[in-house]
């Protein structure tokens, strides 16, 4: 499950990259990415603890950031308006979408890559959705 997930958000820093080229945005979008993750993991009975080692953290981080990752290639197509964009990103979002809304868990990434890809949403106004979320604390467990 960890992986599909993290397939998603290196989507969004594709696409991110390519419109903003900003490295502050792609740190936020992994460290974000992660938060989201880690809920749907404990919402769906996993453990935490389990993603901070090289196949979680390590993986998200590597694919958020190698251009060469196919995922993060269809999210740059995307921000591009390439209509060939397909990889894992394209399929997964769609599960997360569904897991999302079985679960009630908030993912506020995975929805907007959803959007863009599923309901034509333009890449920047799922940017400005994420960018006028309300502010609240960091970890959820200060919730």
């Amino acid at each position: 499950m960890y992986t599909i997930i993290i397939i998603v958000t290196s989507t969004a820093c594709g696409a991110s990259d390519t419109l903003f080229g900003g490295f502050n945005a792609r740190a936020a979008l992994i460290t974000r990415g992660l938060t989201e993750t880690r809920r749907l993991v404990v919402a769906k009975g996993g453990k935490d603890k389990t993603m901070m080692g090289l196949s979680g953290v390590g993986d998200l981080v590597l694919t958020c950031t190698g251009t060469l990752s196919r995922n993060y290639q269809t999210g740059k197509a995307l921000a591009e308006d390439a209509s060939n964009a397909i990889a894992e990103g394209v399929f997964t979002a769609k599960s997360i979408h569904q897991m999302r809304e079985n679960t009630g868990v908030d993912m506020p990434i995975c929805e907007a890559v959803y959007k863009v890809i599923y309901e034509n949403c333009s890449i920047q106004d799922a940017l400005f959705t994420l960018q006028s979320r309300p502010l609240r604390k960091e970890n959820d467990e200060d919730e």
